[in-house]
């Protein structure tokens, strides 16, 4: 699960679908002056935390602002999808209809799905937003794991979306995605994270995808849970970071789509065992290259280590592992985590959306960066108790039309929940 990713990195040199530049908006505050790294001799650990601020409290408006019930919902993004200004929202559930809440324009969601999108039920695993015809609205894609049908729906103009699943000419078992203009042709192509062979689908402009995986990435029979696009050697063509049960894996693109093993060592292995479901770039430390984050959980291998991890840029794509100066942890499974300006400050800060296990609930988490990509966990100041659940994604927009960001956490079995900002 967890691929697609809404723009909370606020970096030009990752992949930003266009239909989230309302959500890029509320991040503006996240430029920031390209500071260096911090001296070595002087690196605070990582529960120094960042210096006193304006106090920033996050409401929850569930009760009030969503539909009521709970599903199966393994992923979310934050779009625009009838061109009225704010922030709607399409859900990926697990053998039940997917989701379309429109907003209201005051961050009150309505469910709209049997009037906008047909009705099917596939094993939907993540969801990615972009205009992959090039008519100028966004459509929507969602990939599905146990019965290998993968949706592709066409917007018709005002929301209302077709069935043009035909155009996707694969089946596979895919947990996730990622979406972004790997050949530098103008369109937005599609990667599909697989248990077994990962797929790389080319767009042709019009929106009808071929596969030239045997062209364009090596072959592998990895269990991947996440992909995300991102420049991190600054060479100005998207790269792939694969989170996997087992090592992750980073592909560096040749500048026309076709992807590499990166140099040995470039993104270190852990010794203990991993099971990563979520890979995320951002520039923590403010230095202009893309960071990572890996969240790990432990559903499917049983002596996984839960520990996050924070692997550090050089700036040409080899990574630093950081964590134990930087990355404060906590005991449960983290399925996603996202980059985010939560507190308005200039930098990077990381929201987490966490299960204990894989049934049970366990608290979001927000950790404030102070400026040089040094991590504090302030989720007791700034998030309500009733943040927690058993949450699969985290999107981060305006979806209250403030200009401040609020925060989106679905859930799988669980009431999704909405938080939005108050204070200054």
């Amino acid at each position: 699960m967890c691929r697609y990713r809404s723009p909370i990195s606020c970096n030009p040199i990752l992949f930003i679908p266009l239909w989230l530049g309302l959500a890029a908006s509320a991040l503006a505050g996240c430029s920031r002056s390209a500071a260096g790294p911090p001296d070595p001799d002087a690196t605070p650990a990582p529960d120094s935390g960042p210096p006193a601020g304006p106090e920033i409290r996050f409401v929850d408006v569930t009760g009030t602002h969503l539909p009521g019930g709970s599903g199966l919902h393994m992923d979310a993004a934050a779009v625009d999808i009838d061109g009225d200004g704010d922030l709607d929202l399409a859900i990926a559930q697990e053998f039940r209809r997917n989701l379309l809440l429109v907003n209201d324009g005051t961050g009150r969601f309505s469910s709209q799905s049997a009037q906008r999108l047909p009705h099917a039920e596939h094993d939907s695993e993540d969801v990615g937003i972009a205009d992959f015809d090039l008519d100028g609205d966004p459509d929507i894609v969602v990939v599905s794991e146990d019965d290998r049908i993968h949706e592709l729906y066409g917007n018709d103009g005002d929301g209302t979306f077709t069935d043009e699943g035909a155009r996707i000419p694969v089946q596979s078992v895919s947990n996730g995605l990622a979406l972004g203009d790997i050949d530098g042709d103008g369109d937005i192509d599609l990667l599909l994270a697989n248990n077994g062979q990962d797929i790389a689908l080319v767009n042709d402009g019009t929106g009808r995808f071929v596969d030239e995986t045997a062209a364009r990435l090596p072959v592998r029979g990895d269990v991947t849970q996440d992909a995300m696009l991102g420049d991190v050697d600054g060479d100005g063509d998207l790269d792939l970071v694969l989170g996997n049960e087992g090592p992750s894996r980073l592909l560096i693109n040749d500048g026309a789509g076709r992807f590499a093993d990166a140099a040995r060592n470039a993104l270190p292995a852990r010794a203990a065992p991993e099971e990563t479901r979520d890979a995320e770039l951002g520039d923590v430390d403010g230095d202009g290259d893309l960071d990572l984050f890996l969240g790990n959980v432990r559903f499917f291998v049983s002596d996984a280590a839960l520990e996050n991890r924070l692997l550090v840029n050089d700036g040409a794509g080899r990574f630093t592992d950081e964590t134990a100066d930087r990355l404060p942890q906590h005991p449960d499974s983290t399925v996603d985590g996202d980059f985010v300006d939560v507190d308005g400050d200039g930098d990077l800060d990381l929201v987490t959306g966490n299960t204990d296990g894989l049934d049970r609930t366990a608290p979001f988490r927000v950790l404030r960066n102070d400026g040089s990509g040094h991590f504090r966990d302030d989720t007791a100041a700034i998030l309500p108790d009733t943040a927690r659940g058993r949450c699969f994604d985290v999107e981060a927009a305006d979806f209250d039309g403030d200009g401040r960001v609020d925060l989106y956490f679905s859930n799988r079995g669980d009431p999704d929940r909405l938080l939005l900002r108050t204070g200054p």
